[in-house]
C-alpha cells in the first residue's frame, strides 16, 4: 500500500480547531466534511465547547475514545507543534496542517516548519502542508479542505486528479472543471511540501485505480529525481500527465520564490524533463481542463498525428487545419478508395482534407455520419474532427445523429471522434458516455488533441534514468582552455593538435610545426573569454605573424586584465569550414546535469537557439536534441551545400553527456564553444570548464 494511502482513505479524522461557525476557517472544514457525507468518524477538537456543528467535541486529541487515523490541524501557527505532538501521540498515520505562518513567511518559520518534519519523521507520520488547502477525495466523500469554492459547487466523481503546489490554484482549476462537468478522482493541494510534495503526489496517482488522467502544478521542485521518476512511473502506467510550471519568466520566477520560500528552477529545463518523461505542460488552465477532458472521455492517446476533418464550412476547416499544422498535427490527403467513398455518399462534394460537405449534406439520409464512416474506413487517421455547427442545440433533431455517432463510435473503438458543435449539456454528457467528446470552439478541440498527441509521440522515447553513478577519476586542472580540453580529449571528444607557448620563438616553431594558417590565443585561468579582451587572432600565415601576435596577445591580456595570471599562447592549425555548433553541460540545481547543444559561435546567447536533455543521452535521443535546433538544418545540405557529418555531432555530444553524469558532484558547467562539424568528423575549438 502506497504510503500515502492514509492520507486519503482515513477510517477517522481529528479536526484541531472545529469551529461551530460554519463560515471561520475551522468551521469551514468540518461543515464541508459533514455536507459532503463524508463516511468516517469525526472527532472535532475545540478546548471550549462540548457540541460543534452538532458532533460531540473533546477538548484534545488525546481524550478521544479509541483510534485516530488522522489529524488534521487548523489552529495558529504557535500551538501546532504541540498539537501535532498531542496528535502523534495518538498514533495517527497522517497529518494535514492547513494552517499558514511557516517557510513561507520567514527563517524563524521555516525553523518552525522543520521542527514538524523532525517530529513526523520520528513516527513514521506522513504530513501534507503546513499552508496546505487540503484535500478531497470524491470515492468516500473526503472534503478536508476550508476553499470557499465548495460554497457554491461540489466537483463531482469521476477519473481526472489533480496535485497542485498552490491551493488557489488548485480551487481555481476544480472550480472551472466543476462548472463544466469533468469529474475528479482526487484533489490534493500540497503548500508548503515540508513532507509531502506534487511529485510524489502523482506517483500515488499512477497506483490509483481510480484516476485515468493527472493534472498537476509546481512552483517550484525540491527533489528533481522524485519528479523524473514520478512521470515516468504515470507515463508507463499509461495516465497521461498535464503538468503546469509557474515562473516562466523572470517577474514570474521572483514572484515563486517569495511565495513558497524556494526558488524557481531553470524553465528551460523543466520544459526538457516534462517532454522526456512523457508529460505535456500546457499554457493555460483552460488548456489543460480541455486535454484532460479529451484523455478521459476517450480512455486513451492518438495512435499517429494524422487527423481527418469534416466541416459544412470550408473557413472552419481551414482554421483547423491551420491549427493543426501549427501544433504538430499533419492532414493526410485522402486515398484514391477514401475520395470515392466519399463521393458516394456526397457527390457534390470536394473529396479533399478538410473535406467540405456544404449545406447539402442535410438533404442526404445520415450524410454525415455515413461520410464519417468513409473516412475511418480508408484511413489510418488516429483523429476525426466533425465539425456541425449548432446542431447539438436540438435534442429531439440531434437523436438519430447521435444514435448513429454512437454506433460509429463502437465501430471504430481504438479511433478519436471528436464533435465540433454548440450543444446542450445533455447532449454533450451522451456522448461523452460513449467516448465521444464534444467541444464549441474548434481551435481547442485541435489544440487539445495536438497535446494529447504529443504524450503519445513521447511514450516512444522516454528517458531511462541512470543508475548508481560510478565513482569518477578526479579532474586536475581545468582552469585554463588548454587544460579544459585535455580533460575532455581523455575523455573521447576530438580535438586539434595545439601547445601552450612560452615565448614568440617558441609559438612561431609550434605553428611551423603544424602548418600554416594557425591561431594564436591567449592562455590564462583568469580570462575565460578571450574574445571580449582581444585575445585571438585567426588566420596567421607564416613565422614572423604569429611572433608578432604572441607579443601583441600578452600585451592584450595585461592591457585588459593586468593582474591576470598568463601561462602563454596557446597555438593551434586554423581550422575552415564546417557548421559551428554548441554543446555544454548545465548542472542544474534541480534536476541535474543537462546536455545543451545548439547554434555556436560568439551570437549564441542573442539567438538563443539551443535545446536540453537530460545526461546521459542515448544516440537516438542525441539525434531527437540536433533536430529539435533550428539552426541543425545547416548540417543537412542547406541551399546546396554539403551533408555535414552528423554522427560524429552525435557521437560527441553523447561523449560529452557521459563525462557530464560521471562528474556531476564537481562540475558547475561545460561549455564547448565551438564545436565545428565538418563533412567527415567534428572538432572542438574551445572549451571551458566551471568547477563547483
Amino acid at each position: 500500500m502506497h504510503t500515502l494511502h492514509s492520507l486519503f482513505f482515513p477510517g477517522s479524522v481529528a479536526l484541531i480547531g472545529a469551529s461551530s461557525d460554519p463560515e471561520r476557517i475551522g468551521g469551514r472544514v468540518l461543515r464541508f466534511m459533514l455536507e459532503g457525507g463524508y463516511q468516517g468518524t469525526i472527532y472535532p477538537i475545540n478546548k471550549g465547547e462540548a457540541l460543534v456543528q452538532g458532533l460531540k467535541a473533546y477538548k484534545n486529541i488525546t481524550d478521544v475514545p479509541g483510534t485516530v487515523d488522522q489529524a488534521v490541524i487548523i489552529i495558529p501557527a504557535a500551538g501546532v507543534e504541540t498539537a501535532l505532538r498531542e496528535a502523534v501521540s495518538k498514533g495517527i498515520k497522517s497529518v494535514q496542517i492547513l494552517t499558514a505562518g511557516f517557510a513561507e513567511i520567514d527563517e524563524a518559520g521555516k525553523q518552525q516548519q522543520q521542527k514538524l518534519v523532525d517530529i513526523c519523521r520520528e513516527n513514521g507520520v506522513r504530513m501534507l502542508g503546513p499552508n496546505s488547502l487540503g484535500l478531497l477525495n470524491l470515492s468516500n466523500k473526503f472534503s478536508a479542505t476550508f476553499s470557499t469554492a465548495l460554497n457554491g459547487l461540489r466537483p463531482v466523481k469521476g477519473h481526472i486528479a489533480l496535485a497542485t503546489q498552490s491551493g488557489a490554484f488548485g480551487s481555481a482549476t476544480y472550480g472551472m472543471a466543476s462548472l463544466r462537468g469533468l469529474g475528479f478522482s482526487k484533489i490534493v493541494a500540497t503548500g508548503n511540501e515540508a513532507d509531502v510534495d506534487v511529485a510524489e503526489c502523482i506517483d500515488y496517482l499512477a497506483e490509483d485505480a481510480e484516476t485515468k488522467v493527472i493534472c498537476a502544478a509546481v512552483e517550484s521542485c525540491k527533489d528533481g529525481n522524485r519528479l523524473r521518476l514520478a512521470l515516468l512511473k504515470a507515463a508507463k502506467a499509461g495516465k497521461p500527465v498535464l503538468i503546469m510550471k509557474a515562473g516562466r519568466t523572470e517577474v514570474g520566477a521572483t514572484a515563486a520564490a517569495t511565495h513558497t520560500g524556494s526558488l524557481a528552477g531553470n524553465d528551460t529545463v523543466y520544459d526538457t524533463v516534462f517532454a522526456e518523461c512523457g508529460a505535456f505542460r500546457p499554457q493555460s488552465i483552460e488548456e489543460m481542463l480541455d486535454i484532460a477532458y479529451v484523455c478521459a472521455v476517450t480512455g486513451s492517446l492518438p495512435a499517429n498525428a494524422d487527423v481527418a476533418i469534416l466541416t459544412g464550412s470550408g473557413g472552419i476547416g481551414i482554421l483547423m487545419a491551420d491549427h493543426a499544422s501549427d501544433h504538430g498535427l499533419a492532414l493526410p490527403k485522402l486515398s484514391a478508395e477514401g475520395s470515392a467513398a466519399v463521393l458516394e455518399v456526397l457527390p457534390f462534394a470536394v473529396a479533399a482534407n478538410p473535406l467540405d460537405t456544404t449545406a447539402q449534406v442535410t438533404a442526404v439520409k445520415s450524410g454525415v455520419t455515413r461520410t464519417l464512416d468513409a473516412l475511418l474506413s480508408h484511413s489510418s487517421c488516429a483523429t476525426i474532427f466533425a465539425y456541425l455547427a449548432h446542431v447539438g442545440l436540438s435534442p429531439s433533431r440531434f437523436q438519430s445523429t447521435s444514435d448513429e455517432l454512437i454506433a460509429l463510435k463502437a465501430k471504430f473503438p481504438e479511433r478519436a471522434i471528436i464533435m465540433v458543435m454548440l450543444a446542450t449539456k445533455e447532449v454533450a454528457a451522451v456522448l461523452d458516455s460513449h467516448g465521444i467528446p464534444t467541444f464549441a470552439d474548434p481551435s481547442r478541440a485541435v489544440l487539445a488533441m495536438a497535446g494529447a498527441y504529443q504524450m503519445a509521440r513521447r511514450r516512444a522515447t522516454l528517458f531511462s534514468p541512470p543508475g548508481a553513478r560510478p565513482s569518477a577519476k578526479a579532474l586536475g586542472d581545468v582552469s585554463t582552455e588548454a587544460a579544459a580540453k585535455k580533460v575532455l580529449a581523455d575523455a573521447g571528444l576530438p580535438m586539434l593538435p595545439e601547445s601552450v607557448c612560452k615565448s614568440a620563438e617558441a609559438a612561431a616553431t609550434t605553428a611551423t610545426t603544424f602548418g600554416f594558417p594557425v591561431v594564436a590565443k591567449i592562455s590564462s585561468p583568469d580570462i575565460p573569454h578571450k574574445t571580449e579582451v582581444g585575445g585571438v587572432m585567426l588566420n596567421l600565415q607564416d613565422a614572423d605573424a604569429v611572433r608578432l601576435a604572441y607579443d601583441e596577445l600578452i600585451r592584450r591580456a595585461r592591457a585588459a586584465v593586468p593582474d591576470a595570471h598568463i601561462d602563454g599562447v596557446l597555438v593551434t592549425p586554423m581550422l575552415k569550414g564546417g557548421v559551428e555548433t554548441i554543446m555544454g553541460i548545465h548542472m542544474d540545481p534541480t534536476f541535474g546535469p543537462m546536455v545543451m547543444f545548439g547554434s555556436g559561435g560568439t551570437a549564441v546567447e542573442l539567438f538563443k537557439d539551443v535545446a536540453f536533455a537530460s545526461a546521459p543521452v542515448t544516440e537516438a535521443r542525441a539525434r531527437e536534441l540536433i533536430d529539435s535546433v533550428k539552426s541543425s538544418r545547416l548540417l543537412r545540405k542547406w541551399r546546396g551545400g554539403p551533408q555535414y557529418d552528423e554522427q560524429a555531432l552525435v557521437k560527441a555530444i553523447c561523449k560529452l553527456s557521459e563525462f557530464g553524469e560521471a562528474h556531476a558532484d564537481v562540475l558547475e558547467s561545460i561549455d564547448v564553444n565551438p564545436l565545428v562539424v565538418r563533412e567527415n568528423g567534428a572538432v572542438c575549438l574551445d572549451a571551458v570548464i566551471t568547477l563547483r
